[in-house]
């Protein structure tokens, strides 16, 4: 933020504002909106889109947006009002793409196929774009990240939930000259059976999906989460499901858990603990063999090592988000985006005892949750993506806590995610 607040306010100084479009207005999009129209210079929201017009007008109102327009379907006339600076409403996604001058597109949705569609129509169109989702960037940010470099646009995960804030973490510790080793997720608790029933009424308290709540609980999304840092950095994870160590004690105290040696072997690791403090928050483990680091490691009280703690004792969701804008457009600098090919992938179990002739049902359901693991497992042995479970039937029984292969399912082949999924495979394993 030392970087961006200035150029933030030279934009505001100059009267040259980067103008934000989004789709999706939940709660994470009204969060957005509420953040960059209340508290930010230099950035505006010119366009918001979202399926139910009720929803943005609500965010609109909320963050004190009066002065808008209902955008029909007249481009024109929408045109007209973007260039003057006035905030457009619309359930028209054709529409917001045909906008000229958009700097970045915000995908807060959550749809993933509607999610992944529309960001590769916007780098068409010439259009940056930065997304909110994990799931989607955990599954295609390979895919994304070619994709944009192709179109000549830019693309990036977005600061402020966990990924994002381990790739800020991950590379002031690096800049110091250290190796870091392990990439880790401080977690309150975990259980992988629970189910939108379990979680309704937490749900219902923050005006959240259950379903989106039951994946944080039930272990699905914090393996979208390291999915992402691994496929950032290249490290892989130590075992299927990550080795994912209880302890209450402070993150600092820790260290001893992890084999130095594998870490090193591995090329560093993707990781999380429950219980432990500071919940919630990030953390890195890293090692330097230059004893004048050494040192003085020790004398900032970080212990003799051969592993030192680094930590974030926070994620801030779209209080970040203006980092994550001008990061991208100002200084092409995107926050957390795939470094190559998939290194980590998060595949299905399952939750319950499932029965042939069953359907599964969507990230954070009933009937499975996602599990870390290496790329080439996957492929090596068939098993089904996380992303491309949702629909399809079983061909036998699965008992609880199985994992899911493709040839247990009969699948979709003519999905857009299936074939999205074809894509980026055949992209990197060529």
């Amino acid at each position: 933020m030392i970087i961006v607040d200035n150029a933030l306010t030279r934009r505001e100084e100059n009267k040259n504002p980067i103008r934000v479009a989004i789709i999706g207005t939940g709660v994470m999009g009204m969060g957005m909106i509420n953040q960059i129209t209340r508290y930010t210079p230099g950035m505006q929201i010119s366009v918001a889109c979202n399926r139910t017009l009720a929803k943005v007008e609500n965010a609109f109102k909320a963050s004190g947006i009066k002065d808008y327009l209902l955008a029909g379907n007249n481009i024109k006339a929408a045109q007209d009002a973007f260039d003057s600076g006035k905030p457009l409403i619309t359930d028209n996604i054709d529409l917001l793409l045909d906008l000229k001058g958009i700097d970045v597109l915000i995908e807060a949705t959550g749809a993933m196929e509607f999610a992944l569609t529309n960001i590769l129509r916007a780098f068409d169109k010439g259009i940056n774009v930065i997304t909110f989702s994990a799931e989607l960037d955990s599954s295609f940010g390979p895919l994304l990240r070619q994709s944009a470099e192709e179109k000549g646009v830019r693309y990036s995960l977005a600061d402020g939930d966990q990924p994002g804030v381990t790739m800020n973490l991950y590379r002031y510790v690096k800049l110091m000259g250290f190796e870091p080793l392990l990439c880790g997720n401080i977690k309150g608790m975990q259980d992988n059976y629970r189910n939108p029933d379990t979680q309704r009424g937490f749900a219902e308290e923050w005006g959240m999906k259950p379903e989106l709540i039951t994946s944080f609980a039930d272990g699905t999304k914090i393996s979208f989460e390291q999915s992402c840092i691994a496929n950032a950095t290249g490290m892989k994870v130590a075992k299927r499901g990550m080795l994912g160590y209880n302890s209450k004690e402070h993150i600092d105290d820790l260290t001893s858990l992890y084999d130095i040696g594998q870490l090193k072997e591995l090329g560093g690791i993707v990781d999380y603990v429950v219980g432990a403090k500071p919940s919630p928050g990030v953390f890195i483990y890293a090692t330097t063999e230059d004893p004048h680091s050494v040192k003085f490691l020790k004398y900032g009280k970080l212990g003799e090592g051969p592993l030192y703690s680094f930590y974030t004792p926070f994620h801030l969701l779209f209080f970040d988000i203006v980092s994550s804008v001008s990061r991208l457009v100002d200084f092409n600098d995107p926050v957390i985006v795939a470094k190559g090919g998939p290194v980590v992938d998060v595949i299905a179990a399952a939750k319950v005892d499932l029965e042939k002739g069953d359907v599964i049902d969507s990230i954070g359901g009933f009937k499975t949750y996602g599990l870390c693991e290496n790329h080439d497992a996957v492929l090596g042995e068939g098993l089904l993506p996380m992303v491309l479970a949702n629909g399809c039937r079983l061909k036998r029984k699965v008992s609880r806590d199985e994992i899911l292969t493709y040839d247990d399912v009969e699948i979709d082949e003519k999905s857009l995610l299936n074939q999205f999924w074809r894509r980026q495979n055949a992209l990197f394993h060529k």
